[in-house]
């Protein structure tokens, strides 16, 4: 681990626990940090299965498409449809999955392409390929490339851990209010509301 990774995880607990509801999440669930994958469109590939399902079917589906594929880029573009769906996968989750396999293989994408994109250049980049949106995007900055300030105000655990903690009518306009205190490390403060949501 380098100087600068612990420096990071040490500059954000310590804001994030300036703020007494953050403090006591801190205090429940420890130190909690937001690293880079170690492959990137593996990881975006399993945000695509959590979108619009529960976790127990995201990993029912990640566990039998790992069974059955080599999870890289090439390999699920030259995928069959109906072999993908054979795992369980809808027709648009398969569709979406080769989507993103195909713009990885045209563009090359790997986390140095994205190094020096900024997080909205990474947005647009990635919401242009069909079944990327604003959620998927957005876990792509946290848990793809380690972007230590994104706030997935579109994720509902995101949400109901707002409502619960703040105000049972916090609207989204007023979360991301409330997240501005947590700059720079909204990232990591997301992993607390997650936790609180357990």
């Amino acid at each position: 681990m380098s100087s600068r990774t612990v420096d990071e995880r040490t500059d954000a607990v310590a804001h994030l626990v300036t703020d007494p509801v953050m403090a006591e999440l801190v205090d429940r669930h420890g130190v909690l940090t937001v690293d880079p994958a170690t492959d990137t469109f593996e990881r975006l590939v399993v945000a695509i299965l959590r979108q619009q399902v529960s976790m127990a079917a995201a990993e029912s589906m990640r566990e039998s498409l790992y069974e059955a594929f080599d999870i890289t880029p090439e390999r699920i573009a030259d995928a069959d449809e109906e072999a993908l769906r054979s795992v369980g996968l809808s027709r648009q989750k398969a569709g979406y999955i080769r989507n993103v396999a195909a713009a990885y293989v045209e563009n090359d994408y790997d986390a140095a392409y994205f190094r020096d994109l900024s997080d909205d250049e990474v947005t647009d980049e990635l919401t242009a390929i069909s079944g990327v949106g604003p959620w998927t995007a957005k876990i792509f900055l946290q848990f793809c490339l380690g972007r230590p300030d994104v706030f997935p105000v579109e994720d509902l655990g995101i949400r109901r851990s707002m409502q619960d903690l703040f105000d049972p009518d916090m609207t989204r306009g007023e979360m991301r209010d409330r997240a501005e205190a947590w700059r720079p490390y909204r990232s990591v403060a997301s992993l607390y509301l997650w936790r609180h949501t357990e």
